[in-house]
């Protein structure tokens, strides 16, 4: 049964909802899985046979997965109540787990990572949507920063977790370590968990889902390309138009839908303003961290020498950093609001990605480590804010389609930061080689650049913030679809 927010006790409104807690760990333990494999790549190889370029398919088909699965959420979560939601998605989860740790052969790998991402795909959604229906809406930032550690943290946290399992044994242990874990998450989540939204009875466009599976799972499969060298250039370019082209006949079919028909994706909630720039926001901020979780273990491993397990104790207190300050964070916003957050934040990402654009071989460890936890704590002041004023503008009936496209361009620009840096980095240092310059100069010379580009559109972001409200009133006690009115 629907709980109606207004007649809560007032002694509970500083107490984080119990089914916003449950769905803010089981979201940890599976989004954890979406990097987790990424220091795994090696051991793949050996183990399974296959080549470097097959083996990262075990990170690329879990992105590409979410980008297709994750635009279907909107539609899914108005038709199951909070539990059947939640039991679908931890239950496919744990069968993706359990088949990934016994796989024979790589293909059976790469099926039992599809079927983890798939569950994946339903958690974002189904906590963000939970959580704007049964928080108030002034204590929603306190909660957000808690929502923070399980959709920023985990993936920043997953090579850590796996350098450090990866001591201990065969990549395998990576799965048979989480599997007792979701389980146990996944029970607990059951007996405590409430329904608190009435499931709607609709029909699902066929055509919506086949162009949306096409157009994003296409772009996050063409991006993914361009980090497989010169050869697959061509490729990349094809696919990414086709992508595009199929989102942009997405795009005019929920157009179409929402005048006569129920939409896969409603698209009037790119009509607040507010959500769209935060939606800009988040985009390039996933992009700075998916590019710098990319590029520096490429400097740590490959230039400096450092194991998988140093490179993940290196960068583990950014992320831990990261997700301490979530709360505190949260608890910020509702008192000061987004400005005091948000601006420093955006300041102090483009000053440590500047800073990386000054990599040696002698740079300083503690330097390095630096500007690492400063980059997670600038992302940190920045995301809890974002996604409370993102998801706060809209009214309640667009929420879960509002967590729905956050969560897809989430997907696109974590595969766009990739592509992006390494895209550069390669570039530039094969024109260096080419020209004479040594291996490990040409490569340093690479990131750098790669740095300076993701420097440049961080940038962005601070002209974005200072157009962002400070508060914005409650999406529902406005009516229609319209823009709630900025409270400075």
């Amino acid at each position: 049964m629907t709980a109606a927010i207004p007649e809560r006790p007032d002694t509970q409104v500083r107490r984080t909802p119990t089914v916003v807690r449950l769905l803010v760990l089981a979201t940890f333990v599976v989004i954890l899985n979406e990097t987790i494999m990424i220091n795994a790549i090696p051991r793949l190889m050996d183990s399974l046979h296959v080549t470097e370029q097959s083996a990262q398919w075990v990170s690329t088909a879990f992105m590409l997965t979410m980008a297709a699965v994750i635009p279907m959420t909107g539609w899914f979560l108005q038709r199951v109540t909070t539990r059947q939601a939640y039991a679908i998605a931890m239950g496919v989860f744990l069968a993706g787990t359990a088949l990934s740790a016994v796989a024979p052969t790589f293909e059976v790998l790469l099926l039992g990572r599809i079927v983890q991402a798939a569950g994946t795909a339903v958690m974002m959604p189904l906590l963000m949507t939970t959580l704007m229906i049964v928080v108030p809406e002034h204590d929603r930032g306190r909660v957000m920063g808690n929502v923070t550690l399980a959709i920023s943290v985990a993936p920043a946290l997953g090579p850590t977790v796996a350098g450090l399992i990866l001591q201990l044994g065969s990549w395998r242990l990576l799965f048979v370590a989480v599997l007792p874990i979701a389980a146990l998450v996944g029970v607990l989540g059951l007996r405590k968990l409430e329904n608190i939204t009435e499931p709607k009875v609709s029909s699902i466009d066929s055509f919506s889902v086949v162009v949306a599976t096409l157009g994003f799972g296409g772009l996050v499969y063409g991006l993914s390309l361009f980090g497989d060298g010169a050869a697959h250039i061509g490729l990349a370019i094809g696919t990414v138009l086709a992508g595009a082209a199929a989102i942009g006949v997405f795009v005019i079919r929920q157009l179409k839908l929402q005048r006569s028909g129920v939409p896969l994706m409603d698209l009037r909630t790119l009509k607040h303003r507010t959500f769209g720039l935060s939606l800009a926001l988040l985009s390039i901020g996933f992009l700075a961290m998916l590019g710098s979780m990319i590029l520096l273990p490429l400097y740590l491993q490959n230039l400096r020498g450092l194991s998988p397990l140093e490179t993940g104790l290196l960068v583990m207190p950014g992320g831990l950093a990261m997700g301490l300050l979530g709360p505190t964070v949260g608890k910020l916003f509702d008192r000061f609001g987004s400005r005091p957050l948000v601006l420093p934040g955006s300041i102090g990402m483009v000053l440590a990605l500047a800073g990386f654009t000054q990599v040696s071989t002698t740079m300083p460890y503690w330097q390095v480590l630096g500007l690492h936890t400063l980059l997670m704590v600038s992302l940190a002041a920045s995301f809890t804010p974002i996604f409370t004023l993102g998801m706060g503008v809209l009214p309640s009936d667009l929420y879960s389609h509002g967590s729905s496209i956050l969560g897809t361009l989430q997907q696109v620009a974590a595969a766009f930061g990739t592509a992006l840096v390494v895209t550069v980095m390669s570039v530039r240092a094969d024109q260096l080689v080419a020209d004479g310059v040594a291996a490990v100069p040409a490569q340093l010379s690479g990131m750098r650049l790669a740095f300076v580009v993701a420097a440049a559109l961080a940038l962005v972001t601070v002209f974005i913030a200072l157009k962002l409200p400070n508060r914005v009133a409650n999406a529902d006690s406005h009516a229609g679809h319209g823009e709630p009115v900025a409270a400075d």
